[in-house]
Protein backbone atom coordinates (compact mmCIF):
# COMPACT_ATOMS: atom_id res chain seq x y z
CA UNK A 1 0.00 0.00 0.00
CA UNK A 2 1.35 3.43 -0.93
CA UNK A 3 0.94 6.25 1.58
CA UNK A 4 0.37 9.79 0.38
CA UNK A 5 -1.73 12.86 1.11
CA UNK A 6 -4.39 15.12 -0.38
CA UNK A 7 -2.83 18.35 -1.64
CA UNK A 8 -5.81 20.54 -0.64
CA UNK A 9 -4.20 21.26 2.74
CA UNK A 10 -1.35 23.14 0.98
CA UNK A 11 -3.18 25.74 -1.16
CA UNK A 12 -0.30 28.24 -1.12
CA UNK A 13 2.21 25.70 -2.47
CA UNK A 14 3.09 25.24 -6.12
CA UNK A 15 3.14 21.75 -7.61
CA UNK A 16 6.93 21.74 -7.31
CA UNK A 17 6.73 22.66 -3.61
CA UNK A 18 4.11 19.98 -2.95
CA UNK A 19 6.27 17.32 -4.56
CA UNK A 20 9.41 18.56 -2.80
CA UNK A 21 7.71 18.27 0.57
CA UNK A 22 6.25 14.85 -0.29
CA UNK A 23 9.69 13.55 -1.22
CA UNK A 24 11.46 15.03 1.81
CA UNK A 25 8.75 13.69 4.17
CA UNK A 26 8.91 10.15 2.70
CA UNK A 27 5.49 10.09 1.06
CA UNK A 28 5.03 7.82 -1.93
CA UNK A 29 2.26 9.80 -3.60
CA UNK A 30 0.00 12.84 -3.66
CA UNK A 31 -3.63 13.24 -4.69
CA UNK A 32 -3.46 16.49 -6.65
CA UNK A 33 -6.37 18.90 -6.50
CA UNK A 34 -7.56 20.17 -9.88
CA UNK A 35 -10.23 22.79 -9.22
CA UNK A 36 -10.84 25.46 -11.86
CA UNK A 37 -9.45 28.95 -11.16
CA UNK A 38 -11.47 31.12 -8.77
CA UNK A 39 -12.45 31.29 -5.13
CA UNK A 40 -14.58 28.46 -3.72
CA UNK A 41 -16.91 28.93 -0.77
CA UNK A 42 -16.41 25.46 0.72
CA UNK A 43 -13.48 24.71 2.98
CA UNK A 44 -10.62 22.92 1.17
CA UNK A 45 -12.29 23.48 -2.21
CA UNK A 46 -10.93 25.68 -4.98
CA UNK A 47 -7.35 24.39 -4.63
CA UNK A 48 -5.51 23.57 -7.82
CA UNK A 49 -2.02 22.12 -8.14
CA UNK A 50 -2.50 21.04 -11.72
CA UNK A 51 -3.98 23.11 -14.55
CA UNK A 52 -6.07 20.61 -16.47
CA UNK A 53 -6.94 23.19 -19.10
CA UNK A 54 -3.37 22.92 -20.42
CA UNK A 55 -2.68 19.45 -21.76
CA UNK A 56 0.06 20.52 -24.16
CA UNK A 57 3.05 18.26 -24.66
CA UNK A 58 5.22 20.80 -22.83
CA UNK A 59 2.91 20.89 -19.80
CA UNK A 60 2.69 17.10 -19.60
CA UNK A 61 6.48 16.79 -19.87
CA UNK A 62 7.03 19.40 -17.16
CA UNK A 63 4.76 17.47 -14.78
CA UNK A 64 6.44 14.15 -15.55
CA UNK A 65 9.86 15.73 -15.06
CA UNK A 66 8.85 16.98 -11.60
CA UNK A 67 7.52 13.55 -10.63
CA UNK A 68 10.71 11.90 -11.83
CA UNK A 69 12.89 14.44 -10.06
CA UNK A 70 11.18 13.95 -6.71
CA UNK A 71 10.31 10.24 -7.10
CA UNK A 72 6.67 10.81 -6.12
CA UNK A 73 3.58 9.39 -7.81
CA UNK A 74 0.20 10.98 -8.40
CA UNK A 75 -2.35 8.75 -6.64
CA UNK A 76 -5.24 10.46 -8.42
CA UNK A 77 -6.54 13.79 -9.63
CA UNK A 78 -9.09 15.24 -7.23
CA UNK A 79 -12.06 17.48 -8.01
CA UNK A 80 -15.07 17.38 -5.67
CA UNK A 81 -17.92 19.62 -6.90
CA UNK A 82 -21.69 19.07 -7.06
CA UNK A 83 -22.51 17.98 -10.64
CA UNK A 84 -26.18 17.55 -9.63
CA UNK A 85 -26.56 21.06 -8.22
CA UNK A 86 -29.95 22.73 -8.56
CA UNK A 87 -28.06 25.63 -10.14
CA UNK A 88 -27.79 24.26 -13.68
CA UNK A 89 -24.93 26.60 -14.58
CA UNK A 90 -22.95 25.33 -11.58
CA UNK A 91 -23.79 21.72 -12.43
CA UNK A 92 -22.86 22.10 -16.10
CA UNK A 93 -19.59 23.81 -15.20
CA UNK A 94 -18.76 21.00 -12.77
CA UNK A 95 -19.48 18.28 -15.33
CA UNK A 96 -17.49 20.04 -18.05
CA UNK A 97 -14.49 20.55 -15.78
CA UNK A 98 -14.70 16.96 -14.56
CA UNK A 99 -14.32 15.83 -18.17
CA UNK A 100 -11.16 17.93 -18.41
CA UNK A 101 -9.83 16.32 -15.22
CA UNK A 102 -10.52 12.89 -16.74
CA UNK A 103 -8.67 13.97 -19.91
CA UNK A 104 -5.73 15.11 -17.79
CA UNK A 105 -5.61 11.80 -15.91
CA UNK A 106 -5.42 9.99 -19.24
CA UNK A 107 -2.82 12.34 -20.71
CA UNK A 108 -0.58 12.03 -17.65
CA UNK A 109 -0.97 8.27 -17.43
CA UNK A 110 -2.43 8.61 -13.92
CA UNK A 111 -5.62 6.76 -14.86
CA UNK A 112 -7.60 7.82 -11.79
CA UNK A 113 -9.94 10.70 -10.85
CA UNK A 114 -11.66 11.16 -7.47
CA UNK A 115 -14.89 13.12 -7.06
CA UNK A 116 -18.44 13.36 -5.69
CA UNK A 117 -21.64 12.28 -7.43
CA UNK A 118 -23.43 15.40 -6.16
CA UNK A 119 -27.06 15.74 -5.15
CA UNK A 120 -30.04 18.05 -4.85
CA UNK A 121 -30.19 18.00 -1.06
CA UNK A 122 -33.88 19.01 -1.02
CA UNK A 123 -34.96 15.85 -2.88
CA UNK A 124 -35.06 12.16 -2.06
CA UNK A 125 -32.62 9.65 -3.50
CA UNK A 126 -35.27 8.39 -5.92
CA UNK A 127 -36.05 11.91 -7.09
CA UNK A 128 -32.34 12.57 -7.67
CA UNK A 129 -31.88 9.39 -9.68
CA UNK A 130 -32.94 10.62 -13.15
CA UNK A 131 -30.44 13.51 -12.93
CA UNK A 132 -27.77 11.13 -11.68
CA UNK A 133 -28.23 8.93 -14.76
CA UNK A 134 -28.45 11.93 -17.09
CA UNK A 135 -25.20 13.46 -15.82
CA UNK A 136 -23.11 10.46 -14.84
CA UNK A 137 -23.87 8.15 -17.76
CA UNK A 138 -22.02 10.45 -20.19
CA UNK A 139 -19.27 11.19 -17.64
CA UNK A 140 -18.48 7.51 -17.19
CA UNK A 141 -18.69 6.97 -20.95
CA UNK A 142 -16.07 9.72 -21.23
CA UNK A 143 -13.91 7.95 -18.65
CA UNK A 144 -14.37 4.59 -20.37
CA UNK A 145 -13.20 6.03 -23.69
CA UNK A 146 -9.98 7.17 -21.98
CA UNK A 147 -9.56 4.13 -19.70
CA UNK A 148 -9.69 6.29 -16.57
CA UNK A 149 -11.11 5.11 -13.25
CA UNK A 150 -13.48 7.45 -11.40
CA UNK A 151 -13.57 6.90 -7.64
CA UNK A 152 -16.48 8.45 -5.77
CA UNK A 153 -15.89 9.47 -2.16
CA UNK A 154 -18.58 8.39 0.32
CA UNK A 155 -18.85 11.74 2.15
CA UNK A 156 -22.48 12.76 2.89
CA UNK A 157 -21.67 16.46 2.38
CA UNK A 158 -24.40 17.41 4.86
CA UNK A 159 -22.51 19.57 7.31
CA UNK A 160 -23.67 23.13 6.60
CA UNK A 161 -27.10 24.71 6.58
CA UNK A 162 -27.09 24.84 2.77
CA UNK A 163 -26.44 21.08 2.63
CA UNK A 164 -29.03 19.95 5.16
CA UNK A 165 -30.82 17.59 5.38
CA UNK A 166 -30.09 15.47 2.31
CA UNK A 167 -26.46 16.41 1.74
CA UNK A 168 -24.81 17.12 -1.59
CA UNK A 169 -23.48 13.66 -2.44
CA UNK A 170 -25.62 10.62 -3.24
CA UNK A 171 -22.96 7.96 -2.84
CA UNK A 172 -22.99 7.52 0.93
CA UNK A 173 -23.94 3.88 1.58
CA UNK A 174 -23.62 0.33 0.23
CA UNK A 175 -27.33 0.27 -0.71
CA UNK A 176 -26.85 3.31 -2.96
CA UNK A 177 -23.55 1.97 -4.36
CA UNK A 178 -25.23 -1.25 -5.49
CA UNK A 179 -27.87 0.74 -7.33
CA UNK A 180 -25.26 3.06 -8.87
CA UNK A 181 -23.08 0.25 -10.14
CA UNK A 182 -26.08 -1.72 -11.38
CA UNK A 183 -27.40 1.21 -13.42
CA UNK A 184 -23.94 2.30 -14.64
CA UNK A 185 -22.02 -1.00 -14.64
CA UNK A 186 -18.71 0.27 -16.04
CA UNK A 187 -15.57 -1.29 -14.55
CA UNK A 188 -14.14 2.24 -14.39
CA UNK A 189 -16.85 3.44 -11.97
CA UNK A 190 -15.90 2.88 -8.35
CA UNK A 191 -15.07 4.31 -4.93
CA UNK A 192 -12.62 6.53 -3.12
CA UNK A 193 -13.28 5.01 0.30
CA UNK A 194 -13.02 7.06 3.50
CA UNK A 195 -13.87 5.22 6.74
CA UNK A 196 -14.49 8.43 8.71
CA UNK A 197 -17.71 9.07 6.81
CA UNK A 198 -19.09 5.75 8.03
CA UNK A 199 -18.20 6.65 11.62
CA UNK A 200 -20.21 9.84 11.13
CA UNK A 201 -23.18 7.75 9.95
CA UNK A 202 -22.73 5.13 12.72
CA UNK A 203 -22.01 2.44 10.11
CA UNK A 204 -19.51 -0.41 9.98
CA UNK A 205 -16.64 0.75 7.74
CA UNK A 206 -15.05 -2.71 7.46
CA UNK A 207 -18.15 -4.71 6.49
CA UNK A 208 -18.51 -3.45 2.88
CA UNK A 209 -14.84 -3.74 1.92
CA UNK A 210 -14.96 -7.33 0.71
CA UNK A 211 -18.17 -6.91 -1.31
CA UNK A 212 -16.83 -3.81 -3.07
CA UNK A 213 -13.21 -4.93 -3.35
CA UNK A 214 -13.25 -4.53 -7.13
CA UNK A 215 -14.71 -1.03 -6.85
CA UNK A 216 -12.24 0.46 -4.37
CA UNK A 217 -9.86 2.47 -6.56
CA UNK A 218 -8.41 4.81 -3.92
CA UNK A 219 -8.72 5.42 -0.18
CA UNK A 220 -8.60 8.43 2.13
CA UNK A 221 -7.16 8.46 5.64
CA UNK A 222 -9.15 10.93 7.70
CA UNK A 223 -10.47 10.42 11.20
CA UNK A 224 -13.47 11.80 13.07
CA UNK A 225 -14.27 12.10 16.75
CA UNK A 226 -17.87 11.80 17.95
CA UNK A 227 -18.56 14.01 20.97
CA UNK A 228 -20.99 11.76 22.84
CA UNK A 229 -21.91 14.40 25.42
CA UNK A 230 -22.91 16.88 22.71
CA UNK A 231 -24.61 14.12 20.71
CA UNK A 232 -26.70 13.33 23.79
CA UNK A 233 -27.73 16.98 23.94
CA UNK A 234 -28.52 17.54 20.26
CA UNK A 235 -29.37 14.10 18.82
CA UNK A 236 -28.25 12.43 15.62
CA UNK A 237 -30.71 14.42 13.46
CA UNK A 238 -29.05 17.73 14.39
CA UNK A 239 -26.33 19.19 12.18
CA UNK A 240 -23.29 16.89 12.46
CA UNK A 241 -21.12 19.95 13.12
CA UNK A 242 -22.75 20.12 16.56
CA UNK A 243 -21.42 16.71 17.66
CA UNK A 244 -18.46 15.65 15.54
CA UNK A 245 -14.95 16.90 14.80
CA UNK A 246 -12.64 15.86 11.93
CA UNK A 247 -9.28 14.69 13.33
CA UNK A 248 -5.93 13.37 12.18
CA UNK A 249 -5.72 9.59 11.74
CA UNK A 250 -5.33 8.01 15.17
CA UNK A 251 -6.92 10.92 17.03
CA UNK A 252 -10.53 9.99 16.40
CA UNK A 253 -12.82 6.96 16.49
CA UNK A 254 -11.60 4.98 13.45
CA UNK A 255 -9.85 1.74 14.42
CA UNK A 256 -7.10 1.96 11.81
CA UNK A 257 -5.58 -1.44 12.46
CA UNK A 258 -8.90 -3.17 11.87
CA UNK A 259 -9.73 -1.03 8.83
CA UNK A 260 -6.38 -1.31 7.07
CA UNK A 261 -6.09 -4.99 7.95
CA UNK A 262 -9.49 -5.69 6.40
CA UNK A 263 -8.64 -3.52 3.39
CA UNK A 264 -5.41 -5.49 2.90
CA UNK A 265 -7.39 -8.74 3.13
CA UNK A 266 -9.33 -7.68 0.03
CA UNK A 267 -6.09 -7.50 -1.92
CA UNK A 268 -6.06 -3.72 -2.07
CA UNK A 269 -2.51 -2.52 -2.72
CA UNK A 270 -3.22 0.97 -3.99
CA UNK A 271 -2.89 4.45 -2.56
CA UNK A 272 -3.96 5.71 0.86
CA UNK A 273 -4.08 9.52 0.92
CA UNK A 274 -4.06 11.38 4.24
CA UNK A 275 -6.73 14.06 4.22
CA UNK A 276 -6.25 16.76 6.86
CA UNK A 277 -9.36 18.65 7.96
CA UNK A 278 -8.36 18.99 11.61
CA UNK A 279 -8.75 22.61 12.77
CA UNK A 280 -6.25 22.01 15.56
CA UNK A 281 -3.55 21.91 12.86
CA UNK A 282 -4.71 24.75 10.62
CA UNK A 283 -3.07 27.71 12.32
CA UNK A 284 0.00 27.87 10.08
CA UNK A 285 1.71 26.17 7.17
CA UNK A 286 4.16 24.67 9.68
CA UNK A 287 1.29 23.04 11.61
CA UNK A 288 -0.26 21.68 8.44
CA UNK A 289 3.00 20.19 7.24
CA UNK A 290 3.56 18.70 10.70
CA UNK A 291 0.05 17.22 10.67
CA UNK A 292 0.90 15.24 7.54
CA UNK A 293 4.11 13.92 9.08
CA UNK A 294 2.36 12.99 12.35
CA UNK A 295 -0.33 11.17 10.36
CA UNK A 296 2.25 9.36 8.25
CA UNK A 297 4.12 8.13 11.32
CA UNK A 298 0.91 6.81 12.85
CA UNK A 299 -0.35 5.02 9.74
CA UNK A 300 2.95 3.42 8.75
CA UNK A 301 2.67 0.94 11.60
CA UNK A 302 -0.25 -0.68 9.77
CA UNK A 303 1.12 -0.56 6.22
CA UNK A 304 3.60 -2.77 4.40
CA UNK A 305 5.45 -0.93 1.66
CA UNK A 306 5.57 2.80 0.99
CA UNK A 307 8.05 3.01 -1.85
CA UNK A 308 7.32 5.02 -4.98
CA UNK A 309 8.80 3.33 -8.06
CA UNK A 310 8.06 5.32 -11.21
Amino acid sequence: MKLGFVSAILPEYTLKQVLEFASEADFASVELMCWPPGKAERRYAGVSHLDVTDLSAAAIKKTHDLLEEHQVQISGLGYYPNPLSTDRAEADTAAAHLKRVIDAAAALGVGRVNSFIGRDHTKSIDDNWPRFLEVWGPLIDHADARNVQVGIENCPMSFGADEWPGGKNLATSPTIWRRMFSDIPSVNFGLNFDPSHFVLQFMDYCAPLDEFRDRIFHAHAKDVRIDRARLNQHGVFAHPKLWHTPKLPGQGDVQWGAFLGTLADTGYDGHLAIEVEDRAFEGSIEKRLSSLIVSRRFLEQFIIGNDAPL
